[in-house]
């Protein structure tokens, strides 16, 4: 797998493919047995989480992992706080990150208290807190209403234009994959299935066929709605 600067990787698969397993690998949180990870060219593969964090690499979790006593604004500050951010500068960013997601009104409410849909914005914030050069979203918009997906699909494209980030992200919301991705990496069992933009995806015969005999655990792999 290969993401260029600013650019937008959608990364689906039936159930079990591996897709988290590859976001732990990439962010440090698994050691690969054999092969190896380059960060802008730096063989990063023996590299800690925090190392790799401090180096510009960000990711989220499906289950957010907030820390759920504390405020919502204080787990995006401690983000911004971790990679030297100073306080003053690190609130305001925490504040303008949970603007844009519409979270400002819930900055005071302790995280264990937040819906999920909620907690997986917050975990986004917080990522981008640590203003990454690289972001890693596992199922961002579980949770989310449609109205919320709409919101997220313009954070994302903000993620690369505003923040100069690249995004790999997961998803089980396949045609939230199509709208946002510039290219999409299907993995089945481990390995990679197929590479290619969304049109190619989408005609591919043989993805199509995982996703089906995959016993109905995935939605199926339909075009994106027309916004012309």
């Amino acid at each position: 797998m290969e993401i260029r600067p600013k650019e937008i990787v959608g990364l689906i698969g039936p159930n079990g493919a591996g897709k988290t397993t590859l976001i732990n690998l990439l962010s440090g949180f698994d050691v690969p047995t054999e092969g190896t990870i380059e960060f802008d060219g730096v063989d990063i593969t023996d590299w800690s989480a925090e190392r790799r964090a401090r180096t510009g690499l960000a990711r989220t979790f499906q289950h957010g992992h907030l820390f759920p006593d504390l405020p919502l604004r204080e787990n995006v500050e401690l983000a911004a706080l971790a990679i030297g951010v100073r306080a003053r500068d690190a609130r305001r960013l925490a504040d303008e990150l949970l603007e844009a997601l519409g979270l400002l009104d819930r900055a005071d409410v302790l995280a264990g208290a937040l819906a999920h849909g909620e907690q997986q914005k917050a975990g986004v914030a917080r990522a981008l807190a640590s203003r990454p050069r690289f972001v890693l979203l596992d199922e961002p918009a579980a949770g989310l209403s449609g109205s919320d997906v709409d919101a997220f699909v313009e954070l994302l494209e903000n993620v690369r234009t505003t923040y100069g980030a690249s995004v790999l992200v997961v998803e089980h919301n396949v045609a939230l994959i199509m709208r946002v991705s510039d290219k999409i990496h299907v993995l089945d069992g481990g390995r990679t299935l197929a590479v290619g933009t969304p049109s190619q995806i989408r005609d591919n015969i043989d993805v199509t066929a995982a996703y089906l005999g995959s016993a109905g655990t995935e939605p199926p792999i339909e075009p994106p709605p027309d916004v012309s």
